[in-house]
């Protein structure tokens, strides 16, 4: 029987989690450069046209 290679699973450990923590940093400044935007796998709400909310701005603006 061959004896395991903990060297190599060690260092498979170690670049998932560099991995995983460059992927973390990446969505952190997506987020920065993006405020409001949420996650940028999860669209926070569908985009179609405007929103009430969005209308209800946009016709407070046009009456001042």
């Amino acid at each position: 029987m061959a004896k395991p290679n903990y060297s190599f699973e060690k260092r498979q450990r170690e670049l998932a989690k560099k991995k995983k923590k460059e992927e973390k940093l990446k969505e952190k400044e997506a987020r920065k450069a993006n405020p409001g935007q949420g996650a940028s796998d999860e669209p926070a709400e569908p985009s179609q046209g405007s929103t009430p909310a969005t209308d209800a701005a946009a016709e407070n603006q046009a009456a001042l």
